[in-house]
């Protein structure tokens, strides 16, 4: 069955479908090692939207980190078909059709905040100007104005993955991906960064596709949740976050968030059970 992942307006209007982004049809990954294969990913479908955030959500193990990748063109396909943007993988990454964020900020120390989100920008061969209009209108995107001269080492984490969050926008993608960037935080600022992840998807109209193990994370982000199964990891479910759009985080404690929250956990038990 193909998984369609479409986008509403937030109010419960059904609008036209949007223009598919990804779109991924059967697709098997196994890896070949020394002691037997590994099929990481098994038959998996779906389709995602332009404007949506899209969770992967799944246990430890399950494949949400090596479907991202594979998006990413950092990892190959054993089987099935993949598309970003209409192009291949490959294609979109020489494109630079995506910005990725990485679990760790991966800043480099000896450069500073401005400096580390021109890095990509260096690297395009874009001028001077530009690389540094782009840096200045990324930091102020994530609230980091005013530390563009400060050192990775003296920001705090928090602030960090603020950094990396930008250095990926500078290249301006459609497309961002996102691999468990708060799951090293602890819970006051990865509330945080939540509400302000949500404002930025809202100001930059970008399609994210974000890889969490938090189903409280998961429905207050997204609008849509792609459950994973354990190892081989298969697509149990894709699931409507039909939440307003302007979320604020007592949105949690409604009974429409608790409702989705369940189905989610659902899923995923119903994925062991699938395991077994």
């Amino acid at each position: 069955m193909h998984r369609a992942v479409g986008s509403d307006d937030g109010t419960g209007v059904v609008t036209a479908p949007a223009k598919p982004v990804i779109e991924i049809e059967k697709l098997n990954l196994v890896f070949q090692t020394p002691d037997a294969p590994v099929h990481a990913l098994s038959d998996v479908d779906l389709t995602v939207n332009a404007g949506d955030f899209v969770s992967f959500i799944g246990p430890s193990g399950c494949g949400k980190t090596t479907l991202m990748r594979v998006i990413a063109d950092l990892e190959t396909p054993t089987g099935g078909h993949i598309s970003v943007n209409g192009m291949t993988p490959r294609e979109a990454r020489e494109q630079r059709a995506y910005g990725y964020v990485f679990q760790a900020p991966a800043l480099y120390p000896w450069r500073t905040v401005r400096k580390n989100v021109m890095l990509p920008l260096e690297i395009m061969g874009l001028d001077k100007a530009e690389q540094e209009r782009r840096a200045r209108d990324n930091l102020a995107l994530v609230n980091l104005e005013g530390f563009e001269k400060k050192f990775p080492w003296q920001l705090s984490g928090g602030m960090q993955q603020r950094v990396s969050i930008a250095r990926a926008l500078s290249v301006e993608p459609d497309l961002l991906l996102m691999d468990e960037p708060f799951g090293a935080l602890d819970e006051i600022t990865r509330d945080h960064l939540n509400e302000q992840l949500l404002r930025l998807w809202d100001q930059t109209g970008k399609t994210v596709i974000f890889v969490t193990h938090s189903i409280p994370e998961s429905v207050f982000l997204s609008s849509k949740i792609v459950v994973m199964s354990p190892r081989p990891g298969k697509i149990m479910d894709v699931i409507d976050c039909d939440l307003p759009r302007d979320r604020k985080l007592d949105i949690r404690e409604t009974p429409e968030f608790l409702a989705i929250a369940h189905r989610v956990r659902e899923g995923l038990r119903a994925g062991h059970s699938y395991d077994d």
